[in-house]
């Protein structure tokens, strides 16, 4: 996941392993549905703790490969290609792959054939009836599974389970795309959107090309990605097309159209850099149009703000999709979910995949399609839930929790987490003074550092004041007979909350460093 407001100084998010790493002979092996970040990413992670083969389109596993091999852990995996309609055994389970569309080509819906029924996961997907590469979702392979064994578990994608209608195509972008190169044949062209979208950046090459233009890719796993797609035959962008980002600052800005990540604004992409003017290869200017291709992730909306306040201050024009339909959902709304559920016709119903808003709408949805209620089960995280001839039911719990990391440092603990809220908020003020090891006396000191708390030159009088009220603490401690490291630094932390609280009604980390002499 992305780091959210509340988590400072967080790089990424991931699923706490500890049960997989307990369970480690237990688990025979992965199946990515698709290959998007937010599904693929951990594996690189959990790869260091075990070893499993993984299965997927030939698309799914080159975009994991990259992640993985960068890690270096490729040497504890085996990556299995399975292709559309492919049925094949994985440790014990019967599992068959069924076509979804989603917003990354070759998505699957899997379909696990057990002695208690059909289980039936969704994946991530909607019901293009137009895709880019005409691979549809193979809802009569789904609705002969419904007319044959029948589908006794359906778990569902819940991502846009609150809209209503349906998906808009997203060979509908395309039109849109191309009347926004024609509208401006004299300016040059960025294009932000995600380098797995390939689908996206298809229609983006497609526009460029009709129009005469010559691309440049911008980034690094957009580069990565589109030199996989192109060879797996996803990608069809002719050679003759396609051109260095270090040549584009010779070529005439009409013939130019860039590719570029970072349409979530995430700080180092070559986006932010853009719009702050320090990317290596493109400098923006009055020349060049800028389109988002990309709805912003939630959690991400000021950051890309900020990269399009960035974007306007150096002249650019920027199309996004509040100004024009640059960009369409991956996932399937209420319409699409409702066909869902009327093809596959479960016995019973799990949605996954959202906030727990959305799955709460989608169990709603289900129940008015002919689920019964009692059949629909709302889970988060960490529940354990079973199937059997008694029916679906919650069995026990296990952890679940998120895993943080920083930097090169896994595991941010929740205390770090909190510390750095509370500085955030709050400032910090550090005390350090020297006291005599047996009398208890003040030798030097106290000393008082503040970092956003008050700004000092502005607040000498309550500095001072600090001052004083740490020394008289310190003072009543040794008069007590109270020389012990801990005590003197309690006692210099509970005069100095006081006096900070009752002065400015805020509550920031007091840490005190207390020497002993």
């Amino acid at each position: 996941m992305f780091p959210d407001l509340e988590m400072p100084g967080i790089d990424l998010v991931l699923p706490d392993f500890r049960w997989l790493v307990e369970n480690a002979d237990r688990v025979v092996g992965c199946i990515l549905t698709h290959g998007h970040e937010d599904h693929a990413g951990g594996l690189s992670f959990l790869l260091r703790q075990l070893s499993f083969p993984i299965y997927g389109s030939r698309l799914s596993l080159g975009l994991a490969r990259n992640r993985i091999g960068e890690a270096g852990v490729l040497a504890n995996t085996d990556l299995i290609p399975v292709a559309d309609g492919e049925r094949r055994m994985i440790g014990p389970f019967d599992v068959e792959f069924i076509p979804v569309t989603h917003s990354v080509p070759h998505g699957f819906a899997t379909a696990f054939h057990t002695p208690q029924g059909v289980i039936l996961h969704s994946g991530d997907f909607k019901l293009d009836l137009t895709p880019v590469d005409g691979r549809l979702t193979d809802l009569a392979r789904i609705g002969a599974l419904a007319d044959g064994p029948g589908i006794r578990l359906l778990l569902s994608d819940s991502t846009n389970a609150e809209e209503p209608g349906h998906t808009a195509s997203e060979s509908s972008v395309g039109v849109v795309l191309r009347g926004l190169f024609e509208r401006h044949p004299d300016r040059r062209i960025v294009v932000a959107c995600f380098a797995s979208h390939l689908h996206r950046i298809q229609q983006v090459a497609n526009a460029a090309v009709a129009t005469g233009r010559i691309i440049a890719t911008l980034g690094r796993s957009m580069a990565t990605n589109v030199a996989l797609a192109r060879e797996l035959g996803v990608l069809r962008i002719p050679d003759a097309c396609l051109t260095d980002i270090e040549h584009v600052g010779d070529l005439d800005p009409s013939r130019v159209c860039v590719i570029s990540t970072g349409s979530q604004g995430e700080p180092m992409s070559a986006l932010a850099l853009m719009a702050a003017g320090e990317n290596k290869w493109l400098k923006i200017g009055r020349e060049d149009v800028v389109i988002l291709s990309s709805h912003a992730i939630p959690g991400n909306e000021g950051a890309v703000a900020k990269v399009i306040d960035g974007l306007y201050r150096l002249g650019a024009e920027v199309i996004h999709s509040g100004l024009a339909d640059v960009h369409v959902s991956g996932h399937g709304m209420r319409g699409e979910l409702q066909t869902m559920l009327a093809v596959a016709r479960p016995e019973y119903f799990v949605p996954v995949h959202g906030e727990f808003r959305h799955l709460t709408h989608h169990a709603r949805l289900a129940v008015t399609m002919g689920v019964a209620e009692s059949n629909v089960l709302l889970c988060e995280d960490g529940d354990v839930i079973a199937l059997g001839d008694q029916g679906l039911d919650f069995v026990t719990e296990v952890h679940a929790g998120y895993l943080y990391v920083d930097g090169i440092v896994g595991d941010v603990s929740h205390g770090v987490l909190r510390d750095r809220r509370a500085l955030a908020e709050e400032g910090v003020i550090v005390v350090v003074v020297t006291v005599d090891a047996h009398s208890g006396e003040v030798l030097t000191g106290p000393e008082i550092i503040t970092r956003g708390w008050v700004h000092a030159p502005e607040a000498e009088a309550l500095l001072e004041d600090a001052r004083a009220a740490v020394r008289v603490s310190l003072e009543e401690a040794a008069r007590a007979g109270a020389t012990d490291f801990e005590t003197l630094k309690r006692r210099v932390r509970s005069a100095l909350g006081r006096l900070v609280n009752e002065r400015t009604r805020r509550r920031p980390m007091i840490v005190p460093v207390v020497m002993e002499v």
